[in-house]
């Protein structure tokens, strides 16, 4: 059904997926962090579903808006990180991996979220002006959250799946292993601008992408 949108209801429909896709990941960091003792993003109002308070105007608006409109077979994004402090951590290394694995736990969660929203939509099919907002932004909903999650749980610092890895590595080896991270950005914009980072999700994404199209009742 999303190929038979324009451009401009391409926008509507993906708009408040990807946003809450990606305000959500970050609260859900600042969130674990809080419940292990790190107060810091509570404290600067980042706990909050407002997504003005995590806006990225390139992460969060332009590049998904640029990805959308060229078409590239994904699109993904980022918001402002939420601040997370490992000094108030009682195991900074394994805590800073929960807190990592949280964002794309939230995104698997809201994929499910979304999937019974389009699982809904077919439930009201023969109201066909119900039915295909809640389908469209519902598969949306699916496409941007588990694009996220794959993502971030890459393991090139500073994504999720890098600070997952660091805190099952030896210290010494993780703090190498850390210093990776000036470079991260450029290695993530290598991938996709040279399409490995495509190659790398294809598969991935493809069988997550058919298990809960399965389960919204596609």
């Amino acid at each position: 059904m999303m190929n038979e949108l324009t451009t401009i209801q391409k926008i509507v429909v993906w708009v408040l997926p990807v946003i809450f896709a990606i305000t959500v990941h970050e609260v859900a960091h600042g969130w674990v962090a809080k419940k292990y003792g790190d107060n810091t993003a509570d404290a600067q109002g980042r706990l909050t579903l407002n997504p003005l308070k995590h806006i990225d105007w390139f992460g969060t608006v332009i590049l998904p808006g640029i990805l959308l409109i060229t078409q590239t077979g994904f699109i993904f994004g980022w918001a402002k990180p939420v601040p997370v402090d490992p000094r108030y951590f009682k195991n900074p290394a394994k805590n800073m991996a929960m807190v990592a694995l949280a964002g794309p736990v939230s995104n698997l969660i809201m994929a499910t979220g979304w999937a019974l929203l389009a699982r809904l939509g077919l439930l009201l099919a023969e109201y066909e002006y119900l039915a295909l907002p809640l389908i469209n932004t519902g598969l949306a909903g699916i496409s941007i959250n588990l694009v996220l999650a794959l993502i971030n749980l890459l393991p090139i610092p500073p994504l999720d799946g890098s600070r997952i890895l660091s805190g099952l590595l030896p210290p010494r080896m993780a703090w190498q292993y850390n210093k990776l991270e000036r470079f991260g950005f450029f290695i993530l914009l290598f991938l996709l601008m040279s399409g490995v980072l495509r190659m790398i999700l294809e598969y991935p994404l493809y069988f997550t992408q058919q298990l809960f199209m399965s389960f919204a009742g596609f």
